[in-house]
């Protein structure tokens, strides 16, 4: 008992003292830890604004609003009876996104295939634009290369290609029409012919709506719209189609038949001076083939020059009879004829010729003393009215005015080559249109190949002027029936149940300080029907035929025949020439069973 009492009184330990929180130490972590956070979410905005800023917004903009183009239709061609001569087709085009489209490389080939590309090529064009957002791969893609590029992207589940809208021109007259209406390019705008004349008045004005696209730069959502788009205004041309395919087919048979280098043709209506067809030999497709250089692009008609030769000797003819030193009645001596240290003759020695002798053999003897008659102001004068020298106004890109030195440059022998068609060039419109003259009972009228200029107002129109008088242009027209007959040099221009006339020309072509040469010609035939009462006018010219025969009533007056017995048939113009007609028409019958 004495033991434990001893043990349960010893003396309890004082209690410790409690220690307190060190707050020191908490607060300098914590504002440690916030002084980190700080520092991060300063750099993270540092990083984001400064370094990240245009990464960022480029994202940024991906995934928002952005401005987008609605493209518009460019004008549309048609020909005289509204047949569609230049349309613009909605069509795709395809671009990627190259910085997604590089982790697809393996599928390039397949891709490549699809729209008829190089593959390395393709590949190169990713490899080198890998950095960017968009790049177009293939614009204005054909149905069948669309649909076969989703298939492969499909396939190879390739990211960041996609496609969008656009309009392509195309052409349904292809070649036929080329010269003319001439191309656009990649980005529709005029490069030849009316596209390029008329380019302000075709082009189309895109519109502009306001759309959010994500970031495969797809529309989610349309927005609004900012802008309309306007659709650019149509032209009407005054050729007709179905003319137009007639001469083409034509005069390319002409220029493969006897090898030539080229060829026009030029068809103008009377009443109007309207074009209603022109053609050319070479030519391309707009469509496709572009190739070969001006030598193929270019429209002859309007910008080469030709000397026109014995074209022109209707209308020395029709200034002397203005000018009342002939009559129809008065002769000339057409034997070799000395003028200085030249000599002018003739093909063939006819002999004494009155004047319709001289148109229907086509005598440059008789042709130049008939000219010696006036001055050289006369004729240089009614040249000059005629166009000669001068642009026709046509509006056309590229037009040659051609050359027509003024009279007091002329020397005796200049004198006397004007008056059979050398030492001055012409168009085959201008010269087309100085025919027009003749066939218009003297009265010139502004060509167009617009039924009313887009560009003119209606009220404004253009003043005809009288070069001729009635009766000197029909007694012509009378001189130049004799052309197209037996005895004349155009006997393959007669048209079965039509009066036709017109003048042929067989032209040297210059070579430079050496000349003429001796074995290159340009063939032409320029003429009109009815004789009586024209409807047409029509020019042929085929450039350095081939094959033998290069005169113009062997080369060009067939070609004139055959497209002007289309012309007649397809306006309906009645048939002037009663026995021939009554003959076909007694033929036909006898051919019905």
């Amino acid at each position: 008992m004495t033991v434990s009492n001893r043990r349960s009184r010893r003396p309890l330990p004082a209690p410790q003292p409690r220690r307190m929180p060190n707050f020191v130490l908490r607060r300098r972590l914590l504002v440690g830890l916030l002084s980190l956070a700080f520092v991060m979410l300063v750099s993270g905005v540092f990083y984001r604004q400064v370094i990240q800023t245009e990464f960022l917004q480029r994202e940024g903009e991906a995934r928002y609003l952005r401005d987008a183009v609605i493209p518009a239709r460019r004008g549309m061609i048609t020909d005289r009876n509204g047949e569609p001569l230049a349309v613009s087709t909605p069509v795709e085009t395809v671009w990627a996104e190259p910085r997604k489209l590089i982790n697809h490389l393996d599928a390039i080939p397949a891709l490549a295939g699809a729209l008829g590309m190089d593959a390395a090529f393709l590949r190169d064009r990713i490899e080198s634009n890998r950095d960017k957002g968009f790049l177009y791969v293939k614009r204005r893609v054909t149905f069948d290369e669309a649909r076969a590029v989703r298939e492969v992207i499909a396939q190879h589940k390739i990211e960041g290609v996609d496609f969008d809208s656009e309009y392509r021109r195309f052409y349904p007259g292809a070649e036929v029409f080329a010269h003319v209406i001439g191309f656009t390019n990649i980005e529709d705008r005029g490069q030849e012919g009316i596209e390029l004349a008329y380019d302000k008045v075709l082009k189309a004005e895109p519109g502009l709506q306001r759309v959010i696209r994500d970031g495969r730069k797809r529309t989610v959502q349309q927005v609004e719209q900012v802008s309309p788009p306007h659709p650019g205004h149509d032209l009407v041309l005054t050729l007709d189609r179905r003319l137009q395919y007639l001469a083409y087919r034509e005069l390319k048979a002409a220029v493969t038949e006897h090898k030539a280098k080229g060829g026009t043709l030029v068809v103008l209506d009377v009443a109007t001076g309207e074009v209603l067809a022109m053609v050319n030999q070479p030519s391309f497709n707009p469509n496709s083939d572009r190739s070969g250089g001006s030598e193929r692009r270019r429209n002859r008609a309007v910008t080469d020059v030709l000397e026109p030769g014995s074209t022109l000797k209707p209308f020395v003819v029709a200034a002397a009879l203005e000018k009342k030193v002939i009559t129809p009645a008065s002769r000339f001596s057409t034997a070799p004829y000395n003028i200085g240290r030249n000599v002018v003759r003739d093909v063939h020695n006819y002999g004494t010729l009155d004047v319709t002798g001289i148109i229907t053999k086509s005598s440059n003897v008789g042709s130049v003393k008939i000219a010696q008659l006036m001055s050289y102001g006369d004729l240089w004068t009614l040249y000059d009215q005629l166009g000669f020298g001068h642009s026709t106004g046509v509006g056309f890109p590229g037009e040659s005015r051609g050359i027509l030195r003024h009279y007091s440059t002329w020397r005796p022998f200049e004198h006397a080559t004007h008056a059979f068609g050398y030492g001055l060039s012409v168009t085959s419109l201008q010269l087309a249109q100085a025919y027009l003259v003749l066939a218009a009972d003297g009265v010139k009228r502004p060509v167009t190949l617009f039924k009313r200029d887009p560009l003119t107002p209606v009220s404004a129109t253009s003043e005809e002027a009288r070069l001729l008088s009635q009766s000197t242009t029909r007694r012509l027209r009378a001189m130049m029936e004799t052309v197209v007959s037996e005895q004349g040099t155009a006997r393959q221009a007669m048209i079965a149940g039509y009066h036709a006339a017109g003048k042929t020309g067989t032209a040297k072509k210059s070579a430079g300080k050496a000349g003429y040469s001796s074995n290159r010609y340009q063939s032409v035939f320029a003429g009109f029907v009815p004789a009586d009462r024209p409807r047409f006018v029509m020019v042929v010219m085929i450039d350095e035929p081939g094959a033998g025969a290069y005169y113009g009533g062997v080369v060009a007056a067939p070609v004139f025949q055959k497209v002007m017995e289309g012309a007649l048939r397809l306006f309906n113009v009645s048939p002037d020439d009663p026995e021939p007609s009554m003959m076909l028409a007694q033929q036909a019958q006898g051919a019905t069973p």
